[in-house]
């Protein structure tokens, strides 16, 4: 069993695509349009079609994870609360490398710093509304 996070960015996921594959190196495994449904549209439960080359599914690859994303209902105003992604990096270039990449556009938190339990820690929103954990772990004692 697994648990993936799978994201709705109302109508701006070849953005957030494009985006993440500059940031943090994602790489798109699977990506699927509302035109690439076998009747060649789709119908939402309200009864709305979205545009055809709006994207009904995509599946990212950041690292050994998976980042699932739709553009959902197209409605232009993607809601990401309550939640965090959180990203651990090899070492601390990496960190500060996919912080600053992830922060362009965005909101700092929590600058990225060293803690008891990480050699870099920070906090970050990115400019579609995603809230980030980035960090390089502490060597464990033992």
């Amino acid at each position: 069993m697994s648990i993936q996070p799978y994201l709705f960015f109302d109508g701006r996921a070849d953005e957030a695509i494009a985006f993440y594959g500059k940031a943090l190196g994602a790489e798109v495994v699977m990506r699927m349009t509302y035109g690439d449904s076998p009747d060649g549209h789709s119908e939402c439960p309200d009864g709305s079609a979205p545009p055809a080359d709006k994207v009904m599914h995509a599946t990212l690859r950041v690292g050994g994870s998976e980042l699932l994303l739709s553009d959902g209902f197209c409605g232009g105003d993607p809601k990401f609360d309550g939640f965090s992604l959180s990203l651990t990096c090899d070492g601390d270039a990496d960190a500060k490398a996919k912080f600053d990449a992830l922060a362009d556009g965005g909101k700092i938190t929590q600058p990225l710093v060293a803690t008891f339990f990480a050699t870099s820690f920070g906090m970050v929103t990115d400019h579609f509304g995603v809230s980030w954990i980035v960090m390089a772990p502490a060597a464990q004692p033992g």
